[in-house]
């Protein structure tokens, strides 16, 4: 595995933006999508990309989960994607115009909203800094690296890293799933995620979550 290749790319993060006035979901909802959307990105591993997941980078990952978790999971959308019953989460508990004003919907830089947005737009425009103790992180919350000209997202699943860092065969997924512990040893020290790296930014929450939970 190799993370500095094929990274996503886009402008350098400078700060992070107030997201104040941004809905926010309540405790009982915010419980059921973190566990909807670490089942996605759970089930991208094993599975392999959905068919539907396009722009298949690191930010593409996210957006694409976090768009399915807000998904009515009725038996359509579990045989569609190859899911059982077993152990399912609660459902995202969400009026039809909640869950349109949060899927494909990310704030941009200039304060529009598009269905595209970008690593660095990602965690400026549409996630609050929480810090850089990999303790505060949560399942769900994005830890987000700046290498200069190119910026990289990854997810914390509550039991290990995930990631898309680009294909290298044709066989190749892209998808990636480390322990926080070898993060930790590295060899590439740029991306290890401690406090004296000055290449990992922080941990990230998504907007719509409630900063503390």
């Amino acid at each position: 595995m190799f993370l500095s290749k094929y990274l996503c790319t886009g402008l350098i993060l400078l700060s992070t933006t107030s997201l104040a006035a941004d809905p926010v979901l309540n405790p009982a909802q915010t419980q059921a999508f973190r566990g909807w959307f670490v089942r996605i990105v759970n089930e991208q591993l094993r599975q392999g990309p959905n068919p539907r997941w396009q722009h298949r980078d690191c930010a593409g990952l996210v957006r694409f989960a976090v768009a399915e978790a807000l998904q009515k999971h009725d038996a359509a959308w579990l045989q569609s994607n190859g899911i059982s019953r077993t152990g399912l989460p609660p459902e995202v508990d969400l009026s039809p115009a909640s869950r349109d004003a949060l899927r494909h919907n990310w704030k941009q830089s200039d304060g529009k909203r598009a269905a595209y947005v970008p690593a660095f737009g990602l965690v400026q425009n549409n996630a609050r800094l929480i810090g850089k103790d990999i303790n505060q992180a949560e399942a769900g919350d994005l830890l987000f690296f700046d290498q200069g000209d190119d910026q990289h997202v990854m997810v914390w699943t509550g039991r290990y890293i995930a990631y898309h860092t680009g294909t290298v065969h044709p066989k190749d997924s892209g998808l990636r799933a480390v322990r926080i512990d070898q993060l930790m040893q590295w060899k590439d020290t740029r991306w290890q995620p401690r406090n004296d790296n000055p290449n990992f930014i922080g941990i990230y929450r998504l907007a719509f979550l409630p900063f503390a939970s």
